[in-house]
């Protein structure tokens, strides 16, 4: 009799431990699904996706990198883009979508300026000299053109200018001129575009627009 109920404990504590280790079918199951659906972009709304990648992107994002990064095509992001725009702009928020240097980026309206500057006061944010905006107009509007053109339409040495231009990368080399000497020639950058609030270079403003954003 003693031997049967060993036998007998025995498989109960074998019943036991099937129970803890096998878990029953379905449970647990859905939690875990309801966590990899939370982590996983394409069961989120695209749009809402979108407007995060805009929200912590520092620099323009163009419907290209918003495609590769959702796994859409750039014509389902611009228009997923185009929409937020426009959702934007009918909640009158004080943040705004814009297009901006071939991409999209997220930012304040110009009413609010004043108090944004007010924040930033302390980091005393350089404005370009004349003799820079002069020269940056100069090459904006005559794009692809070298320093001695340049220095023929404003009579005045610019290789001071050009070098500080470069430097905050309103500027860039954008290869050489086949004349005599191959001279280098300059052209605007994205920066350029970003620094004005320009979606690309038709939108350029005339020479006494440009002064009144800075």
């Amino acid at each position: 009799m003693e031997e049967n109920k060993t036998d007998d404990n025995i498989t109960e504590d074998a019943q036991d431990q099937e129970k803890q280790t096998v878990p029953t079918p379905g449970v647990g199951m859905e939690k875990k699904e309801e966590a990899q659906a939370a982590e996983s972009p394409q069961e989120l709304p695209l749009k809402s996706v979108i407007e995060s990648l805009l929200f912590v992107s520092d620099s323009p994002l163009t419907p290209e990198r918003i495609g590769k990064l959702i796994g859409i095509t750039p014509e389902e992001a611009r228009k997923l883009a185009s929409e937020l725009i426009q959702e934007y702009d009918s909640r009158g928020h004080s943040f705004k979508i814009v297009e901006i240097a071939e991409g999209y980026q997220m930012c304040t309206r110009h009413e609010y300026a004043p108090w944004i500057k007010m924040l930033y006061a302390s980091k005393n944010l350089a404005k370009l000299s004349k003799q820079s905006l002069e020269t940056l107009a100069i090459i904006a509007y005559r794009q692809p053109i070298t320093r001695a053109e340049i220095e023929a339409l404003r009579g005045l040495d610019t290789s001071g200018v050009l070098h500080g231009l470069l430097e905050k990368k309103l500027v860039k080399i954008a290869g050489r001129k086949k004349v005599l000497g191959r001279p280098l020639l300059y052209r605007t950058t994205d920066e350029f575009l970003v620094y004005f609030g320009l979606k690309d270079l038709s939108d350029l403003p005339k020479v006494e627009e440009l002064r009144g954003l800075l």
